[in-house]
């Protein structure tokens, strides 16, 4: 598979995570919601730190998180170009090429939305405002909207630890970027031995070495 063809994957990803983001950002405010299933809402909500709402604490927390994924994604695409530079596997680039992506998207966000983006709480926020935006370059929050609460309710009093208490599941909010990341990740998980043929091939070579 070409860098050409990888290049077109990231792209259509990016455009698809940016308009989703820019919508929902200049659109909705910080908390409203639109329940489209009992199962799925549209949810917005910023992350200001790492998956899952993780932060780092501290003055320069944010600064470093966002430096380390700029680092990060340096790493990934120096990945993405020797796989392809190799002849890595369909899938290997096709996994990679999402991961990146992904990355990429939440990037933007980390990177830009604080300079173009004024404040979303009890109110739209507004792209370039005049008065600034709500942060400063590399401290800007990643926005979210995907909500699939797919069972809530209070959990069998005989569980241990947890019984009884009021539970969500699925609860995290996400974005089109988080999306393409676990699903990059899940095809290199689920079709590791195509992805990682030479790996295969060196594992059999050492099973017969041994028998």
């Amino acid at each position: 598979m070409s860098l050409k063809k990888a290049s077109l994957i990231i792209i259509l990803i990016l455009i698809i995570d940016q308009i989703s983001k820019f919508y929902i950002k200049t659109n909705f405010m910080l908390g409203e919601e639109i329940r489209v299933f009992d199962w799925f809402r549209i949810l917005f909500v910023e992350n200001e730190g790492m998956a899952w709402g993780a932060r780092i604490p501290g003055e320069y927390g944010k600064l470093l998180l966002t430096s380390f994924r700029l680092v990060a994604i340096v790493g990934i695409a120096y990945w993405l170009w020797d796989s392809v530079r190799k002849n890595g596997s369909r899938i290997l680039i096709v996994a990679i090429s999402m991961i990146f992506a992904g990355a990429f998207g939440n990037i933007i966000d980390s990177v830009f939305y604080g300079e173009v983006f004024n404040h979303s709480y009890n109110q739209v926020a507004t792209f370039l405002p005049e008065e600034g935006g709500y942060g400063t370059l590399l401290h800007g929050n990643v926005v979210d909207m995907l909500y699939f609460p797919l069972w809530s309710g209070y959990l069998p009093e005989w569980l241990p630890f947890w019984g009884g208490e009021y539970f969500t599941f699925f609860e995290p909010v996400f974005n089109i970027a988080d999306s393409s990341i676990t699903i990059g990740v899940f095809l290199l998980l689920i079709f590791s031995k195509k992805a990682f043929p030479e790996h295969e091939e060196e594992k059999q070579h050492s099973k017969k070495a041994v028998a």
